[in-house]
């Protein structure tokens, strides 16, 4: 019953480079709850008075539709946890390590699980050492962004020092990653469960910030057209991954296959879109769970 869940707040906004993104996706949220009684509104966390807007609202639980640092990557968690309020999806621990590409990707090696070669880029020595060991084409990355902010394909010397400088200006944790050409998936992870694959098409060079959320030119193919056997078989590498993140509740996990069919994991998303162009109710829709709904199992999630 939907008064089981009182009071709810979503979280939107907030202070960080997806702050546009986040108030979509919570203001999709927010009506969707609506359309189902739930007794939510919406606030937005643009700084610190977030924690008396909550308590003078006298919620009881939290909707986290917050993307990018300060929301997503543990801090309102643990502040959440303080005042005691149940939230959606993953812990302070889980939520720290998925936004920290470099970390997520130490203990995905640390444990056998497939990831891309990577090198942290802090000077100019990093920058040779990526091309030696690695090679060209290198895809570098503020390790502490989302939505593909600040993500280049770097094809020579050049390239790469002004993808490790553009990168530097949004966060001081970069990595160069492997490049790797071929077939862009992403899996919805609800619950216990991964949701069927979506097989990504961008018209541009990878799916970025523009395929993601501006172009209507980016096909989104579910079912992704594997083999029932290859699909179960990545479904459960993003399961696997997401857990071993200490992620929970629910997210993303995306991934690519390599023209051998070999496949490599790439991050993981503990609050990922929720907008008309977002992936996760994508792939409910196609497992028979409409948007309210899926919002509705999202909430379920926040629990004592």
């Amino acid at each position: 019953m939907t008064q089981d869940f009182g009071k709810v707040a979503v979280l939107m906004g907030g202070p960080s480079a997806e702050r546009e993104i986040s108030l979509q996706s919570g203001q999709a949220v927010l009506e969707a709850l609506k359309s189902r009684g739930v007794d939510a509104r919406g606030i937005d966390a643009r700084d610190r008075h977030v924690l008396a807007a909550l308590e003078e609202a006298a919620v009881d639980r939290v909707f986290i539709a917050l993307h990018g640092r300060w929301g997503e990557d543990g801090v309102i968690q643990g502040a959440l946890e303080v005042l005691g309020l149940p939230y959606t999806g993953s812990g302070v621990l889980g939520s720290a390590i998925a936004m920290d590409k470099r970390r997520t990707k130490q203990l995905w090696k640390g444990i056998g699980l497939p990831t891309p070669e990577f090198v942290l880029l802090g000077n100019e020595q990093d920058l040779e050492d990526a091309v030696t060991h690695i090679g060209y084409p290198l895809a570098v990355k503020p390790a502490r962004e989302g939505s593909s902010i600040g993500i280049s394909k770097a094809t020579s010397w050049s390239g790469l020092q002004q993808a490790w400088q553009a990168a530097r200006e949004l966060d001081d944790v970069v990595i160069a990653e492997q490049w790797i050409e071929g077939t862009e998936l992403t899996a919805a992870i609800l619950g216990n469960d991964a949701l069927p694959l979506i097989r990504l098409e961008a018209a541009g060079e990878f799916y970025d910030y523009e395929a993601k959320y501006v172009s209507d030119d980016t096909g989104y193919i579910c079912p992704c057209g594997l083999p029932e056997q290859q699909e179960a078989t990545l479904q459960e590498l993003a399961r696997k991954a997401f857990e071993a993140t200490s992620c929970s509740g629910w997210g993303r996990v995306d991934l690519m296959l390599d023209k051998a069919q070999r496949p490599y994991l790439i991050e993981v998303n503990t609050v990922p879109g929720m907008t008309s162009h977002s992936l996760v109710p994508m792939a409910a829709a196609e497992q028979g769970l409409d948007f309210a709904d899926l919002c509705l199992r999202i909430l379920e999630t926040a629990v004592d």
